[in-house]
């Protein structure tokens, strides 16, 4: 991207001061202009534009976490989605413009004509429930892999550089024996959810190998912490904070886990698009590929393990118990390989027991405040 000429900067001025008015002979005429170009290269004050990144399904859980770090990076940051957000909900949540909807071919063409050209787009637009996905399937499907139709086919048009990054689902894996499991392993999904997933997947590698546009996916595990108003820990935080004991939940408690706190999840999908806009630059037109890596921390928790935790942090003495009964949609493990994630540079850094001690806080503040 190149740089935008702008106000004379702080290393320009005593030249220009000290050059004015003065009858200067061609030799120093010469060495004057070169010292006024050397300096215009190589003073920071003129700043080129920010990257932008658009961010689909903007206020959703990791949404807002994915705005918060890109803005913190210093890009623009352009969101898309539903939930009434007022001005200072938009500015809080990291965006510096917001648009109110479904991801249409409409919506998209009015971001492109307030000139909004995304150099990197996040698309968390989708279905997030299994349960869901089983009773509604083409409702879902429309929300995850129609939506994903509808924004390819516009950056195909209009930004067919940027970078798309999708967090995906370690739903694509579905039902698996108990062990690391490795982005080459083959897909078995157990719920239409997965299925979906998988879907996206294809389009994404099917946009990259026959359109050159570049794209990410990430196999997401468990992402938790502060604003997960979903899934297993906030519906176990109500019931270890009800003061009924015991409790029973749905399974063995032996089932696998594998968790990824949402600031981390943010953090490597900031680092993946970087990484993949480097790429992009220098790779032929020929050789881009879908990448897809794997989204988690490597340490397999079991379900029983995890709501022991959870209940300490949230200082609950309730009896834990399990019904031995599988829902349909829950796979039994979920425990990742990370090495070809660690391989592009990245690990996480928020440890389980940090992450669930800042949830359970975070658990008390918001019961406390919608009572």
């Amino acid at each position: 991207m190149h740089r935008q000429p702008g106000p004379l900067g702080p290393a320009l001025r005593p030249l220009v001061g000290a050059g004015a008015g003065l009858d200067l002979t061609p030799a120093r005429t010469h060495a004057f202009v070169f010292a006024l170009v050397f300096v215009m290269l190589n003073d920071p004050s003129p700043s080129a534009p920010a990257r932008c990144v658009l961010i689909t399904g903007g206020l959703g859980f990791l949404g807002q976490a994915v705005a918060r770090c890109f803005r913190a990076a210093g890009y623009r940051v352009v969101g898309i989605g539903h939930g009434a957000a007022d001005a200072a909900e938009v500015t809080a949540s990291g965006y510096h413009r917001w648009m109110s909807g479904s991801v249409t071919t409409d919506a998209l063409a009015r971001l492109a004509q307030l000139g909004e050209r995304p150099d990197v787009v996040v698309h968390c637009a989708s279905n997030g429930s299994v349960p869901y996905s089983l009773e509604q399937p083409l409702d879902a499907y429309e929300r995850t892999v129609g939506s994903t139709m509808v924004l390819l086919e516009h950056l195909r048009r209009h930004a067919p550089t940027a970078v798309v990054l999708y967090p995906s689902s370690a739903a694509v894996y579905g039902a698996t024996p108990d062990r690391p499991l490795h982005e080459t392993d083959a897909p078995n999904p157990v719920s239409p959810y997965g299925f979906h997933k998988q879907m996206v997947e294809t389009l994404l590698a099917a946009h990259a190998a026959c359109f050159s546009q570049p794209a990410v996916a990430v196999r997401f595990f468990s992402i938790y912490g502060p604003g997960l108003r979903k899934q297993l820990l906030w519906d176990a935080s109500a019931r270890l904070l009800s003061g009924e004991s015991p409790q029973t939940f749905f399974g063995t408690g032996d089932e696998t886990r594998d968790w990824i706190h949402v600031e981390d999840a943010a953090a490597l999908m900031l680092h993946l698009a970087e990484r993949a806009a480097e790429r992009a630059t220098m790779a032929p037109a020929a050789d881009v590929r879908l990448e897809i890596v794997n989204g988690a921390s490597g340490e397999r928790v079991t379900v029983r393990d995890v709501l022991g935790r959870l209940a300490r942090a949230l200082g609950s003495t309730t009896e834990i118990r399990f019904n031995g009964t599988v829902r349909a949609g829950d796979p039994r493990f979920y425990h990742a390989a990370t090495t070809r994630m660690h391989a592009t540079g990245w690990r996480p850094t928020i440890a389980l027991a940090d992450g669930l001690a800042a949830y359970a806080g975070w658990v008390r503040t918001a019961r406390s405040t919608t009572a």
